[in-house]
């Protein structure tokens, strides 16, 4: 009986270590080593690290790896809200903070802020409505993932907007305003700054942030401030019904009021476009969707 008891409790035990052992394989499949090694940390600090994915620390115990996030879907507006406040509400999680009105972000934003209603993770949006200099869009612009727009010379845009693109250019030729790249898509804060000055002078931008003056906004972006730095604006030549239907089908839109040329990539059905709180305005025949600011 004795020896019954010790064959008994062996076998537990040698149960109990197998159990574990597959137990840590198959945690490997969510955790690994900061310094890629093949062993497996899983102290308390990994596990409570992993499960916030909230810690700057440089020196992690292990990195929590998520599962694949599902697809994007597009959520559905408080249509009870007024338009300004939907508008609000949906960009509210896109940008850190919303500017003060009458301020000259908050100008900014009216203007030229449509993209933040984009909820494709793979789109990446300024944490701001402006950039101050040069060095800060490039840092901005380092961090994109770009594609080449087909059409045009060395056109790129961030690549869920070129692809989107691409498409509708497939289904119908659809130009570059000017055939250049450099200034047709993703511009750099130098070519805003140029742009800004062949139309302006030393005193139109004080008079934009004092609110005096707006209608420049539908010519030329201050400095910094052009949706051409985010890499979701194009400049292009659309004379056909056809060419306005292929874009719109794919996200893309006219948000610049008179700026024929200028579309902004949106990446949202055009009947949901309403329900964010944009207003539908035609100017000779084309129609805008402008922010409710």
């Amino acid at each position: 009986m004795i020896i019954w008891n010790k064959i008994l409790k062996k076998s537990i035990y040698l149960c109990l270590v197998i159990f574990t052992s597959l137990s840590l394989v198959a945690s490997s499949d969510n955790f690994k080593s900061v310094t890629g090694s093949n062993d497996i940390r899983l102290n308390e600090n990994c596990l409570i690290q992993g499960a916030s994915q909230n810690s700057t620390s440089q020196n992690r115990p292990c990195i929590f790896i998520s599962p694949t996030p599902s697809p994007n879907l597009t959520p559905t507006p408080n249509l009870a809200l007024p338009k300004k406040e939907r508008f609000l509400a949906s960009i509210t999680n896109k940008l850190p903070s919303i500017p003060t009105p009458g301020s000259f972000e908050y100008i900014i934003l009216r203007q030229y802020g449509a993209p933040f209603i984009n909820f494709d993770s793979a789109i990446k949006l300024p944490q701001t409505v402006f950039f101050p200099n040069s060095q800060e869009t490039r840092n901005y612009q380092a961090s994109l993932v770009m594609g080449k727009v087909n059409s045009g010379n060395n056109c790129f845009l961030q690549k869920v907007a070129a692809d989107a693109f691409n498409i509708a250019d497939k289904q119908i030729d659809i130009p570059l305003k000017s055939g250049y790249g450099s200034s047709d898509c993703t511009r750099t804060y130098e070519t805003n700054l140029r742009f800004w000055r062949k139309y302006t002078n030393n005193k139109t931008l004080e008079r934009v942030k004092q609110g005096r003056e707006t209608a420049i906004l539908n010519v030329v972006a201050p400095p910094g401030t052009s949706q051409h730095l985010w890499g979701l604006a194009i400049d292009l030549r659309v004379s056909k019904p056809a060419q306005r239907k292929a874009l719109n089908q794919n996200g893309w839109f006219q948000t610049v009021e008179t700026d024929v040329p200028h579309w902004t990539y949106l990446g949202v059905p055009e009947e949901k476009l309403p329900e964010f709180g944009f207003n539908k305005k035609i100017v000779r025949g084309i129609t805008y969707w402008l922010t409710p600011l």
